[in-house]
């Protein structure tokens, strides 16, 4: 009787040794992933990202546009957008091409296009002045300088920075002070142009162009 214990015993071990060895066993199986027991659930079909604002292709919405001069710049803008017009952008109404870095140092001067209803996707652009300049009868910035292209532009009141945004990228411009000052022309837009070589409506072959001016609020000599 104890033989034949002992040898029931060993033959159960043989068992439990070949089973814990078996490759198909799913229990304790160490080369199963853990992901491969995680419920994935897929995303909806039509849902929105986090960032977009309106669904693609929808319909623009009226709006009432406001009247904005008189404001300064930066309430304008806040203003344009609580009566849901978003598309907004601003110009030198000087004609200096000065670029309105804080909204909160110019005012508005004009507004394309006017106070009334409008669909809310329009683009609205303000002609703007800094705080203590005044609002120019017309607004000379309106619309971007027109590139030459035969003949030379009379520059003569305008910023030396239109000079350079008005002519081929290529033409060699030199900017001096006509108050003989050798002042150094470093911010451009805050120059007026007094003279020019060529004259105007010179043929432009490629030639330098020279440009005398002062400051804006100076006489020119």
């Amino acid at each position: 009787m104890r033989r034949t214990t002992l040898t029931l015993i060993a033959a159960g071990a043989t068992i439990l040794g070949l089973a814990a060895c078996d490759p198909n066993a799913t229990k304790g199986d160490s080369t199963q992933s853990p992901a491969a027991n995680t419920a994935v659930t897929p995303p909806a079909p039509n849902a929105t990202p986090a960032e977009a604002t309106a669904p693609v292709g929808a319909e623009a919405k009226a709006g009432t546009l406001p009247n904005f001069v008189g404001m300064g710049l930066q309430f304008a803008q806040d203003t344009a957008q609580k009566a849901g017009f978003y598309t907004l952008t601003s110009h030198d109404a000087l004609g200096r091409n000065r670029n309105q870095i804080s909204d909160r140092n110019w005012k508005v001067c004009t507004q394309n296009p006017a106070p009334g209803d409008h669909p809310t996707t329009e683009k609205i652009d303000m002609g703007a002045v800094k705080l203590d300049e005044t609002c120019p009868t017309l607004d000379q910035g309106a619309s971007s300088p027109t590139k030459a292209s035969a003949s030379m532009p009379d520059f003569k009141g305008k910023a030396v920075s239109v000079v350079r945004d008005s002519l081929d990228k290529a033409t060699s411009i030199t900017a001096k002070d006509a108050s003989n000052q050798n002042r150094v022309i470093l911010v451009q837009s805050n120059w007026q142009v007094c003279s020019q070589e060529p004259a105007v409506g010179a043929a432009l072959t490629g030639q330098p162009v020279t440009v005398k001016a002062v400051k804006f609020g100076e006489t020119c000599p």
